[in-house]
């Protein structure tokens, strides 16, 4: 059998692997659910155990043995930046404090941005202090779980749990490493020890890798654990989101992926840009492709969420309703900011809002407004990139969303940009498999892999009526954000409240998963 490439991701609520040869040509693939852990009011978890080496070693076991023999190399990506202590075995100490999803650490947030100040942590290490940070997190574990933090010898995540496992070798990616914030300093390359020993003292920090360096071998142990061969090269790894960008070829300045998902996110190789504390500046994939990035907090749940209040319809039907509205929806004006906002508002205290609406409007009406609202908020990041020195070039569309063309094309004619559509958009797996390939030597980064076989270009007449539409969604927040705001603390008041009840009788649903919560709280 010809030499095999396996790349896997683990992301927030599913697992992905798949293999592939050396010219990116797909053998197999293979998914695994998993479930996301809430112990407590703002708290996302994962057990480490039993989802991300779980669904690693059931998802290669999934993999016929001959394919298996012919793995040649292997990378791991994942959700993150995330926070899992473990002792110097890499056995994990806790369950893994996922990313900005977890909230957490706000008060340690607010306390070293104080300490530090704004300026000098966009200085060093590209973006705010938010809840997407590792550093106010590590506060956080010290402050809070002392008899952990007292044992703690190692910070992993996702990818370097995997690598850990699969290798014995204690890494980062510098990537990854960049999304520790403030730990991380980006003009140098470097952990940052000032700030680190403050932060995590004698901690010892994980050996730099980049995502497609070779972090060791597979040893015996894990490959009698998974049935792949011994001795064969693993990646350092990454974030899913930059694996992807590799899986799409964004690698070179002025490209960008823009991944069409139950969020939205973007990815643009930006070398030169300022940090402007409204964007996610990072290390890149290679020394020479650092990134800006921008995410929002809903795009297609926004979708699932009218489908789910409509009864379910299939996606087609909402999908033919929507195209047969005329663009602007008839003057719907709508706030995706329904789970809040990461960039480039990061505000976790915005809300949806609908504007204008009338009893003639239907749920096609609704459906393309809250498409428009997604493309609108994709507008609003490439102009905040922009005012950062980032210069688009080349725009790539990635994602379950971009089958069908309505949400593309929206996009595009918002936006006044074309983007290019790549052959394959199974995701941060794709791209992980190129990056083992290049940690096994068998294949060059950039090279060609992914192929362009569609582009979607603007419709230049309907940018007068987006324009005014894009003018009236930006007066819309600022004008409802104090209003918003109350709102926000009524709902987290009354969650709090339900929770507290929950608390009191935490037995009484009798089911598995409230069983299994209750256990990971009280740890």
């Amino acid at each position: 059998m010809e030499e095999l490439l396996l790349g896997l991701d683990i992301g927030s609520s599913s697992s992905k692997a798949v293999l592939a040869q050396a010219d990116g040509t797909v053998v197999a693939t293979a998914q695994r659910e998993h479930p996301l852990s809430f112990p407590h009011p703002g708290w996302v978890e994962h057990d480490a155990e039993e989802i991300w080496w779980g669904d690693f070693c059931a998802l290669v076991h999934e993999f016929e043995e001959p394919a298996l023999a012919a793995v040649r190399g292997v990378c791991v990506s994942g959700i993150g930046p995330c926070l899992l202590p473990a002792d110097r075995a890499g056995r994990p100490l806790r369950p893994a404090i996922l990313y900005g999803i977890d909230t957490r650490a706000v008060a340690e947030v607010q306390e070293l941005t104080t300490r530090y100040g704004t300026a000098a942590i966009l200085s060093s290490g590209g973006s705010p202090l938010t809840s997407q940070a590792v550093g106010p997190k590590i506060l956080w574990l010290r402050r809070h779980e002392p008899e952990v933090w007292r044992q703690t010898e190692r910070l992993l995540m996702a990818s370097s749990f995997a690598v850990q496992r699969l290798t014995g070798e204690y890494v980062l990616d510098h990537h990854s490493a960049s999304q520790c914030n403030p730990l991380y300093d980006l003009d140098s390359g470097r952990w940052r020890d000032d700030w680190a020993d403050e932060i995590a003292p004698g901690l010892e920090l994980p050996r730099l890798l980049w995502p497609g360096e070779a972090a060791g071998v597979l040893t015996a142990t894990a490959a009698a654990e998974t049935k792949l061969p011994a001795g064969i090269p693993v990646a350092a790894g990454t974030i899913d989101a930059w694996a992807e960008s590799v899986s799409a070829g964004v690698l070179t300045a002025g490209d960008m992926m823009l991944a069409y998902g139950t969020t939205m996110f973007i990815v643009l190789v930006a070398p030169g840009a300022r940090p402007n504390g409204m964007l996610w500046l990072t290390a890149g994939v290679t020394p020479s492709s650092p990134t800006i990035a921008a995410g929002m907090a809903t795009s297609g749940a926004l979708t699932a969420w009218l489908r789910e209040l409509a009864g379910h319809p299939p996606f087609e039907q909402l999908i033919h309703e929507a195209s047969g509205i005329a663009a602007g929806a008839d003057g719907l004006v709508v706030l995706p900011y329904f789970a809040g906002e990461r960039t480039p508002l990061f505000d976790p205290q915005a809300r949806g809002v609908v504007a204008g609406l009338t009893l003639t409007h239907g749920r096609g009406h609704l459906y393309r407004a809250l498409l428009e609202a997604t493309a609108f908020g994709v507008r609003h990041n490439l102009e905040t990139m922009e005012l950062a020195g980032g210069n688009p070039k080349r725009i790539v569309a990635v994602g379950g969303g971009t089958r069908g063309g309505l949400w593309t094309q929206i996009v595009s004619d918002v936006t006044g940009r074309p983007q290019e559509l790549p052959r394959l958009t199974i995701g941060a797996s794709y791209g992980d498999a190129q990056l083992a390939g290049a940690a096994a030597g068998l294949v060059e980064l950039g090279s060609p892999w992914n192929p362009i076989v569609e582009k979607v270009h603007p419709d230049t007449e309907r940018r007068p009526l987006y324009d005014e539409l894009y003018a009236a969604y930006r007066e819309l927040y600022p004008a409802t954000r104090e209003l918003a705001h109350r709102l926000a603390r009524i709902q987290l008041q009354g969650r709090n409240l339900a929770a507290a009840q929950v608390d009191l009788q935490p037995h009484q649903a009798g089911s598995r998963t409230a069983a299994r919560l209750d256990g990971e709280a009280g740890r």
